[in-house]
């Protein structure tokens, strides 16, 4: 596969290059990486290593990803590339996200093209951009959605939210919904754990909101990170003043990477304070994930409070007679359920 030229980029003096893809705007001079380790300064151009460069690439329920109020119940051809922006030392995914050595990044080559196809093969129409930070296979995750969107299909983004505004505008375009880890409401937390900025992951946030894309947010609580009753307020409040009709997805934290042997997995109290929380700001669907308990999983009317779709685990389930919550309709009452169905 012939080299990708980037998108987003300025060329500089000395053959140096300024990335514009996301805040961390790296210089970098001639041979060198950016923060993420995929992206390379050639001799005065910016290219990004890991196009179509398939890591992996499976079916989904799209209550994985997770999305609860978009399309319940429907698969999702899941794609991801190597590398990241981030350095949680938390990472779920480390394996294929943390780049050690730029020479080694790996994967099936396909093209946009291939996996439009693919898709349509196997009667998939949503495509989800997932497991590492789709930012950093940009213009493989444009070139691709915009093939799909032609073609009658959606496209999701599961992202860290760490982009700039103009490539940002771009991808709103054409991707339909976002799930978006909000993984602190502390700006020291994103410097020294994850190695980032808060304000540009909450400006992704709130142009997600003002646009026509579903969003729904995840939070992983992390014992000794973001699990005081302050910080989880402080993001329920953020979320339930920018759109009380946002699903909040509170995770349960299970020790990886290099917190692996030297954290502790989230107690279910936690979870449970985040949840009352959440409800308390207003917020009308606060779900807890990675446990197995339908109490919390499951979608209920915001307006009578009956279940109207039963989740267990990834599972979805609605009675004969109540196939409308699929539709977003309750059946009890008839109100609307927020999302996209």
């Amino acid at each position: 596969m012939e080299r990708k030229e980037a998108l987003y980029y300025s060329e500089l003096n000395d053959k140096y290059v300024k990335c514009e893809l996301c805040g961390h705007n790296c210089k970098i001079p001639d041979t060198g990486l950016g923060v993420c380790k995929v992206r390379r300064n050639i001799d005065g151009k910016l290219y990004s290593l890991n196009y179509g460069k398939i890591i992996a690439l499976m079916i989904d329920p799209i209550e994985k990803k997770p999305l609860y109020h978009f399309y319940p119940g429907s698969k999702t051809l899941s794609l991801a590339m190597q590398g990241c922006n981030f350095k949680c030392q938390f990472c779920q995914n480390s394996n294929i996200s943390q780049i050690q050595d730029c020479e080694q990044i790996s994967g099936d080559e396909l093209l946009p093209d291939d996996i439009v196809k693919i898709a349509k093969a196997k009667n998939i129409n949503i495509i989800s951009y997932t497991y590492t930070e789709p930012t950093v296979f940009y213009e493989f995750m444009l070139e691709t959605a915009m093939l799909a969107k032609n073609a009658g299909m959606k496209n999701v983004m599961v992202t860290n939210g760490f982009i700039n505004d103009e490539p940002f505008k771009e991808l709103l375009k054409v991707i339909d919904a976002f799930n978006v880890d909000l993984k602190s409401f502390r700006e020291t937390t994103y410097e020294n754990i994850i190695g980032g900025r808060l304000d540009l992951v909450l400006m992704s946030l709130e142009a997600i909101a003002r646009s026509k894309s579903w969003l729904e947010i995840t939070t992983l609580i992390i014992p000794g990170m973001n699990d005081t009753y302050e910080e989880k307020e402080d993001i329920a409040n953020f979320i339930s003043n920018m759109d009380k009709n946002i699903p909040w997805h509170i995770s349960k934290f299970y020790p990886h990477y290099k917190m692996e042997g030297k954290g502790q997995e989230t107690d279910f109290e936690s979870l449970k304070e985040a949840y009352v929380i959440g409800v308390g700001t207003g917020l009308k669907y606060v779900y807890i994930g990675n446990v197995m308990d339908k109490n919390y999983t499951s979608t209920y009317c915001p307006t009578c409070k009956k279940e109207v779709i039963e989740r267990i685990g990834y599972s979805v389930s609605v009675k004969q007679d109540n196939l409308d919550s699929l539709k977003g309709k309750c059946e009890s009452c008839g109100a609307n359920i927020d999302g996209k169905f």
